[in-house]
């Protein structure tokens, strides 16, 4: 049974670990987010952008497929599925289909619509059981068409939005989605801190968490970071590992051309890179 994020982070928040968010685009994805949480007792979220949950089919079909897996593959462990970087539209249709928590991102309206627009998302959330999470100061590069310049979110805006009933705030602290340039400042962890401390304790997350060294991961999750967002890395290691798998000709040898076969390697990849990150968060037996 699907979750909401609000108490695997409170209480993630209060012990001072992160949960990981895994950006799932297909059934191998899913499988090996999910497998992979089971085996190390950690609780998860599935993150689904707009633009993958098009490509699954639609939001209803990724939910079955998620919900089945649960009840298949015996998962005990907490789970939310979770809408990643919402429209207003999108964060609505989410919720229809059966997601356990949304994100509504806002950033890229002014401070007055963005606060308009998030209470009307958490009005509608809230009748359903369902979690919300808020964004201020978008997050620098690109995720499925959502582009940011890799803000540092205004504390005051933090708290304005975090007071409005949120169960987590994400705040650009210099974070961006992708690869990190090589003349990255780093993130900045003043405007995390005086986030952290005037927004009532409402568990923070980390967009971006690709390319984050780890001592500044550690840094941030001692600073109020509870929910950690990695994409990319599991799509480098998936990709790289399908690119093996086919240049050793493996394909080529009896039926290895079969998607079961083929698509294993950047399965397997995909739940050494998630055993890592959770690792890292400190959520290993934290279920």
């Amino acid at each position: 049974m699907l979750v909401t994020v609000d108490d695997m982070l409170k209480k993630a928040h209060k012990e001072g670990y992160a949960v990981g968010h895994f950006n799932i685009n297909n059934l191998e994805w899913t499988k090996a987010v999910l497998l992979t949480a089971q085996e190390n007792n950690s609780p998860v979220i599935l993150g689904v952008s707009e633009g993958a949950g098009k490509y699954m089919g639609g939001f209803k079909t990724v939910v079955g497929m998620v919900n089945g897996m649960l009840e298949e593959l015996n998962i005990t462990v907490p789970v939310a599925l979770h809408l990643d970087h919402g429209s207003y539209e999108g964060a609505q249709k989410a919720m229809d289909a059966g997601f356990s928590s949304v994100m509504f991102d806002g950033s890229h309206y002014d401070i007055d619509e963005n606060i308009e627009k998030t209470k009307e998302i958490i009005r509608i959330a809230h009748s359903k059981g369902i979690s919300v999470e808020a964004e201020v100061g978008s997050i620098g590069g690109e995720e499925d068409g959502v582009i940011g310049s890799g803000e540092v979110a205004d504390p005051n805006e933090c708290k304005t939005i975090a007071d409005l009933g949120v169960s987590i705030l994400a705040a650009g602290i210099g974070n961006i989605h992708g690869k990190y340039p090589e003349n990255w400042k780093g993130l900045d962890f003043d405007v995390l801190k005086q986030i952290d401390d005037i927004t009532n304790d409402v568990p923070l997350v980390l967009h971006g968490g690709t390319g984050i060294p780890e001592d500044m991961v550690k840094k941030a999750i001692s600073l109020g970071v509870a929910k950690i967002n990695v994409n990319t890395e599991c799509q480098w290691a998936f990709a790289a590992a399908t690119r093996k798998y086919i240049e050793e000709g493996k394909d080529l040898e009896g039926k290895g051309f079969d998607p079961r076969k083929l698509l294993a390697p950047g399965t397997e990849a995909v739940k050494e890179i998630v055993k890592e990150k959770m690792e890292l968060f400190g959520s290993i037996n934290k279920a």
